[in-house]
């Protein structure tokens, strides 16, 4: 168990994230968003964890809990056996040289004035690692990591492809060597082909460096690829978790069922008899989220129990966890 326990790198456990409503001219506080309401996962060293669902489940809010840009609401955030969750800003900020992100666009999240060597040697500045003549060293290090020609060390980032600039992205979340990086929809803005490169390369360096990801996305088709286990999210909660063979292979909560039933089949035998699971209605707000469980409105095998109750994850076997009543 402690061998187990020593594995972890990060452990959330009750994480919320509410955001406050204030309407009327004093801006008085009339409700909340509850954009991650109750979750709890961990992520184990050198593993990937895959976290999906639709847009405005909460997984993005979740990330940029992990990273500490949202200070949480409640819950903690355990990331090498130190709770950052409630920490003041000024003991955060050492902690953060172990973690990276990896964003959405790869052009809106780069200075566009800035060169590719001062983008990629910024987070050495700011952390006071290298003095100025080893910085360019370094940088011509990540350079090469990554698959970039050090002669491009001087372009800004209009003058780069969008798989260079997510390149010079990936480059900078490597800089100070963090042994976490948070991947929030990084292949997303790309080109298919040039996806299958980024995916390429997040595992080689993964391999190399010994990496460890959270990596967020709603490509199911991706995150079966990359992830060794995988997170599924509806409304700021997570509803199941399972290694990614398991959950694809044996998917058990309604919601994870619709999900895979949308992902295509290359094959034209096997996709002529799949049966496309429609999910009736709309997701609702997460500022009026529904009672006991956030699905129930929209699952065919809802009970009285799953609007008066809310499911808590339990493992059904093989490190599977469901939040379902009727599992």
């Amino acid at each position: 168990m402690n061998v187990q326990q020593n594995n972890i790198l990060l452990e959330i456990r009750n994480l919320k994230m509410y955001f406050p409503i204030n309407k009327g001219l004093l801006r008085r506080k009339v409700g909340d968003v509850k954009a991650v309401d109750d979750i709890s996962f961990n992520i184990r060293k050198n593993e990937t964890l895959g976290l999906v669902g639709e847009s405005g489940c909460g997984k993005t809010t979740t990330g940029r809990c992990v990273l500490r840009i949202y200070k949480p609401t409640s819950g903690n955030i355990i990331f090498n056996g130190i709770d950052i969750s409630s920490i003041p800003e000024r003991q955060v900020r050492p902690l953060r040289r172990h973690m990276g992100a990896i964003f959405q666009d790869p052009y809106g999240s780069l200075n566009p004035r800035q060169t590719a060597r001062t983008i990629a040697g910024m987070p050495l500045k700011i952390h006071g690692f290298l003095k100025k003549q080893e910085l360019r060293s370094r940088v011509t290090e990540l350079f090469n990591l990554v698959g970039l020609d050090s002669s491009m060390m001087d372009r800004v980032p209009h003058e780069f492809s969008g798989g260079q600039r997510q390149r010079l992205g990936i480059a900078r979340a490597l800089a100070c060597s963090p042994s976490l990086i948070v991947c929030d929809e990084p292949i997303s803005a790309l080109d298919v082909s040039i996806q299958a490169q980024i995916i390429n390369l997040l595992e080689e360096l993964q391999k190399n460096l010994g990496l460890t990801y959270l990596f967020i996305a709603h490509d199911l088709s991706v995150v079966q690829h990359i992830s060794d286990r995988v997170a599924v999210m509806y409304l700021g909660r997570i509803v199941e978790i399972a290694s990614s063979k398991e959950i694809y292979q044996n998917p058990m909560h309604p919601y994870t069922k619709a999900l895979l039933s949308a992902v295509p089949v290359p094959n034209p035998v096997i996709e002529k008899d799949r049966v496309r699971i429609i999910l009736k209605g709309e997701v609702p707000s997460p500022a009026h989220p529904p009672i006991g469980c956030h699905f129930h409105p929209r699952c065919d095998i809802a009970t009285q129990a799953c609007i008066d109750d809310k499911p808590l994850l339990r493992n059904v076997g093989d490190d599977h966890e469901v939040a379902c009543f009727r599992v």
